[in-house]
């Protein structure tokens, strides 16, 4: 890691941004139904070759996106051979199924399918007229096969803080939220990269509750000592905790973890231990300027984590 990041045109201008740091409900809904295991047996899935982390996108050439369109069209078909059209990594592969009967008659590949995921996380920013929002700074992934999960629609929506399970070296902690139903909605969230999830503060009924607007600062302009990241962990607002940036990484491409920071902050040190799961997202703010969002914590030290610089979200929200 280096000390600096690349120079940027000086050309470019100077982007301002609503910093939050507010705690999110994220409901994202698959495009296409994603395999997240096979069955023990010698099912129609495993027979056809599919796989673990597969994302079936239509059935005989019909798309579809829930688990209950892939229910239908199989009964449908009945015990005739189906052809399924899979999305594998970068490739697209068409598969010959021949789905089995269970005991209540329902025809079946014998593979468990996921089309849809729910997760707490912090809004970054908000921008000022378009209402573009960025959230947590890293992909959302499937719990069980750790696969990017495709966006069809998502939405986030307001998430009341009920408490923190500390962290501890070894132990990641966690900001204990929920939302449901009848939550506040925010937004929309449209895309789901590497680098963030993205989509626009469109709700009438929203009041941004974040701090001022703020211009970004390029990743040449970060560097070691103080800041302060802001985030909710209790309360009704987002407040500023202190930290320290102690490392800065020229990048070729764009990552997650451009940024090492270290929480200073004795109140957030006592509650939370430092980072902990659900804070992704978080801004991180210095000398006035927006220079990134927190993204991971370092498992044997909570105190530390990454972040990703700012510039880098906006890049990836086109």
């Amino acid at each position: 890691l280096l000390d600096a990041a690349p120079a940027r045109a000086a050309e470019e201008p100077v982007r301002e941004l609503i910093a939050v740091g507010q705690p999110i409900g994220v409901k994202l809904f698959s495009d296409g139904v994603l395999v997240i295991g096979l069955s023990d047996s010698e099912s129609a899935a495993k027979q056809c070759g599919l796989k673990e982390g597969d994302i079936i996108t239509a059935l005989d050439g019909k798309s579809l996106d829930t688990i209950e369109q892939l229910q239908a069209c199989l009964n449908a078909n009945g015990a005739s051979e189906t052809e399924l059209t899979v999305k594998r990594g970068s490739r697209t592969l068409t598969l010959e199924a021949l789905p089995q009967q269970d005991a209540s008659g329902a025809y079946r590949l014998g593979a468990w399918v996921r089309d849809s995921t729910v997760g707490i996380g912090t809004l970054s920013f908000v921008t000022e007229k378009e209402k573009a929002s960025a959230a947590l700074g890293h992909a959302v992934l499937d719990a069980d096969t750790g696969s990017l999960l495709n966006v069809r629609k998502g939405e986030m929506v307001e998430a009341d803080v009920l408490g923190v399970t500390k962290g501890s070296s070894g132990f990641p902690g966690e900001l204990r939220g929920a939302f449901g139903a009848k939550s506040l909605r925010i937004g929309s969230i449209d895309v789901n990269t590497e680098l963030g999830i993205f989509g626009i503060a469109d709700s009438a009924d929203y009041t941004c509750e974040a701090g001022d607007t703020l211009p970004i600062a390029f990743p040449n302009e970060v560097h070691k000592g103080e800041a302060y990241i802001i985030t909710q962990i209790d309360g009704e607002k987002p407040q500023p905790y202190s930290c320290k940036i102690i490392k800065n990484a020229a990048q070729s491409v764009p990552s997650q973890k451009g940024l090492v920071i270290e929480i200073t902050d004795e109140r957030l040190l006592n509650k939370t231990g430092g980072i902990v799961q659900g804070m992704s997202g978080s801004p991180i703010l210095q000398d006035g300027k927006l220079i990134g969002a927190v993204t991971h914590v370092l498992v044997n030290d909570p105190a530390t984590g990454y972040g990703i610089f700012i510039e880098n979200m906006l890049e990836a929200a086109g």
